[in-house]
């Protein structure tokens, strides 16, 4: 409805003139007007018509209010400019006791006239007598009050709940978001290098193979298929093994040396077994031969790649599923490095497009820490995720972790223009985000901090200057009570 401030009439009437039309309505219903309304001479009769704005948000709520005539509307504003009704008084219903019995100076909503309405209003101090002097009204108006406090935490609640499932809905989305994404690439790379291994499988089937070289090809492949588990290196240690194997592959003669080191190495490779290839294999057919493992080792790792992210997916679906039924399963030992480099795995394809450099420093002993769910990978997606962000073209990213008195602390640094210091507080709020319209929930941080302290029994601090910003996460190495996934 669409209020206006219509021609009100308002005048004063004395109260014998209004005692017939008021001993017709609720409180007034079981009143001896005669001798029980002492101190109250006249009240107030107002008449306006449909559509009248009788009171605004943050007007001083000065009267009670009886319909005598029409329908009058109680409207809540709402943030997208709309107005919810929240209630009504029709003819013969009094209005208005709740901010008088509980002092609140202020209405907190737009009361309107829904139809051509006649009511009388009593000040406040009118109203106080009628509760003092007039037991038939008080017990009216206190359960008036009951009635709508009762109605009004039940829409409460209910308002509760849907502002929960929402956060939990934007959530799961976001959370959903990096997985999903990550499987879709890794499928569309698939496809590419399973026509590249094709090309290398027709090349090298012309020649004949050996027993040896057959042999050892079969145990490459097996070496490669094993497990979708990376060897857990450091930056340092990842990069002195890619250039000893760069260096090996050169000085052997295979072809796009720079390019398969790197994968060779990530499958856990070593000069050593990849010894009875060169020994196996002619030259030109040890190069060809390298590549299409290369080439399998990619198709791999992109499988693994897939599985990680539709598990993860699972993960996440099942996690809600445990926090709807208040999952009570026992915790299970998680490796700490080992779901650092998965997430990193996941969020490859964004650290790529950004050129952005990852500097691994694992340093805790144990490692291990006892959880639930997936909620571990949850933190370490949006802490990167927000790093590689806030990180610019071509940056580093830093990811330690240590050891301290009964916690493992992770830290995750980005070198980006760092948080104001009047944004700094509020980060961890639900729905508060820097970043530009349509690529920020404002939910990560606030997810992030959930889970280390009530998943975990952990904390979380931050720190920021121009030019850098770290955040450190200190878990449990025992097992601490938790409040679900």
């Amino acid at each position: 409805m669409s209020a206006s401030q219509g021609p009100i009439q308002v005048e004063s009437i004395a109260m014998p003139v209004a005692a017939e039309a008021l001993r017709h309505t609720r409180p007034f219903a079981e009143t001896a007007f005669a001798d029980a309304l002492p101190g109250v001479d006249s009240v107030e009769r107002v008449k306006a018509p449909a559509g009248t704005l009788l009171v605004e948000p943050g007007d001083a709520w000065l009267f009670y209010w009886i319909v005598l005539e029409g329908e009058i509307h109680a409207e809540r504003p709402e943030s997208d400019q709309t107005w919810t009704l929240v209630g009504s008084a029709r003819a013969g219903d009094g209005f208005g006791e709740v901010p008088l019995l509980t002092g609140k100076p202020c209405s907190t909503f737009r009361i309107v006239t829904a139809q051509d309405s006649l009511m009388v209003r009593l000040t406040a101090g009118e109203f106080w007598t009628l509760m003092a002097c007039c037991p038939p009204v008080r017990k009216t108006v206190l359960t008036d009050m009951s009635q709508r406090l009762q109605a009004h935490q039940v829409e409460a609640l209910h308002r509760e709940k849907l502002v929960s499932l929402g956060t939990m809905a934007a959530g799961l989305m976001h959370e959903l978001h990096n997985p999903g994404g990550a499987a879709k690439r890794a499928a569309a790379q698939m496809r590419e290098n399973l026509l590249r291994l094709q090309q290398l499988s027709l090349r090298t089937s012309a020649q004949a193979r050996t027993p040896e070289q057959i042999e050892c090809m079969r145990r490459l492949l097996e070496r490669t298929l094993e497990s979708c588990r990376e060897p857990v290196m450091s930056t340092i240690q990842q990069s002195d093994a890619e250039e000893a194997m760069i260096d090996w592959l050169t000085a052997a003669g295979v072809e796009n040396a720079y390019t398969i080191a790197p994968a060779l190495v990530k499958a856990g490779l070593t000069r050593e077994e990849l010894a009875c290839a060169r020994d196996a294999f002619p030259d030109g057919s040890f190069s060809d031969a390298l590549n299409w493992l290369e080439a399998l080792i990619a198709n791999v790792s992109l499988v693994c790649m897939v599985e990680e992210s539709v598990g993860r997916i699972s993960d996440l679906v099942m996690a809600v599923k445990k926090f709807a039924y208040d999952d009570r399963s026992r915790g299970r030992e998680v490796d700490v490095h080992d779901s650092l480099q998965s997430t990193l795995t996941i969020l490859g394809h964004k650290l790529r497009v950004k050129n952005l450099t990852v500097e691994k420093r694992f340093e805790a002993v144990p490692a291990t820490i006892v959880v639930r769910g997936a909620s571990l990978s949850q933190i370490w997606t949006n802490l990167i995720d927000n790093a590689a962000d806030a990180s610019p073209q071509g940056g580093k990213i830093e990811i330690a972790t240590w050891s301290e008195p009964g916690a493992l602390a992770v830290g995750i640094e980005d070198h980006g223009a760092g948080i104001p210091a009047d944004v700094l507080p509020r980060i961890f709020e639900p729905f508060f985000t820097t970043k530009p319209h349509g690529f920020g929930t404002g939910l990560g941080l606030e997810i992030v901090k959930r889970i280390v302290t009530q998943n975990f029994g952990g904390s979380i601090d931050v720190k920021s200057e121009p030019g850098r910003t770290q955040f450190i996460v200190r878990l449990p190495v025992k097992e601490t009570p938790v409040s679900g996934s």
